[in-house]
């Protein structure tokens, strides 16, 4: 079991949590994810590794609640536990030799954006950090995100921040400008990681993007996380799920995003019976 020892809401549908987990805790790098399951009867659900402390053991986790799972997760307290807390799963963020940096985190991907931020400026890296939320009550670990970085850029849909646009939209100014980056990574839905990669391309800027497609047992054998990089076929939890953003082919990668919203609505229904168990759901 793996005890949360620490909850905090970070809006009305965003909560991070803190797990004792000493194995995975000692192993973690940025870029790198999780898989978890609540109890027996749970489905597997992976999550980016948001941070982590190796003296304490701990790993962080942000979640949306956007399913039956996730929904369920937001009910537990600290003191309650997770009954699996697998990891860490996947390729780490390679950031080796980079000295100027923009990294553009969209919604949820701010969670993720910022261990990748985080690692780079404290490798030495001059980090620019774009990030975009529909409106300013949405706004997420503001304060961590400026240690993580030089330069905080917070866009907003409606411009209730004062900063209307999409992170995009910053980035084209920056790179307008003149500034010239050896690295752009991009986090977030994925018709905003394809626009960020088609903004890039012109420059010649290297783009990594992180995949999040379907995924279930985390070790490339299911084959549902599997997308086509550069005309090959790569799986997202053991080759990702970090890809050149350049050599994604998005509109198939979009495509299969798509396939099980059907099912994941009905799994939302309250008092949804599964016919694998019997059981409600």
């Amino acid at each position: 079991m793996f005890p949360i020892v620490q909850k905090r809401v970070l809006n009305e549908t965003v909560t991070l949590m803190v797990i004792h987990a000493p194995l995975v805790a000692r192993k973690a790098q940025p870029g790198q994810f999780i898989i978890f399951r609540i109890d027996e009867e749970g489905e597997r659900v992976p999550l980016t590794i948001a941070d982590y402390d190796r003296e304490k053991g701990t790993v962080t986790i942000i979640f949306q609640k956007v399913g039956y799972t996730t929904e369920k997760l937001d009910t537990l307290q600290e003191g309650d536990a997770l009954l699996d807390f697998v990891g860490p799963l996947g390729e780490p963020s390679h950031t080796e030799g980079v000295r100027r940096a923009a990294v553009i985190g969209g919604g949820l991907g701010v969670a993720i954006a910022y261990p990748q931020a985080k690692a780079l400026h404290q490798a030495g890296a001059e980090v620019d950090l774009i990030v975009g939320f529909r409106n300013e009550g949405l706004i997420i670990l503001q304060d961590e995100l400026t240690a993580a970085c030089d330069d905080l850029t917070i866009m907003t849909d409606d411009g209730s921040n004062g900063h209307k646009g999409f992170v995009t939209q910053a980035l084209a100014e920056k790179l307008e400008a003149g500034k010239a980056y050896d690295l752009v990574v991009a986090i977030g839905p994925m018709p905003m990681m394809k626009a960020v990669c088609d903004l890039t391309r012109p420059y010649g800027v290297k783009t990594i993007v992180s995949m999040n497609p379907i995924m279930i047992d985390g070790t490339g054998m299911c084959g549902g996380c599997r997308i086509t990089v550069g005309g090959e076929t790569k799986f997202a939890c053991v080759d990702g799920p970090d890809f050149d953003g350049h050599l994604v082919d998005w509109d198939e990668a979009m495509a299969r995003s798509r396939m099980f919203r059907p099912e994941e609505a009905k799994a939302r229904e309250k008092g949804h019976v599964c016919r694998l168990t019997g059981g409600v759901r």
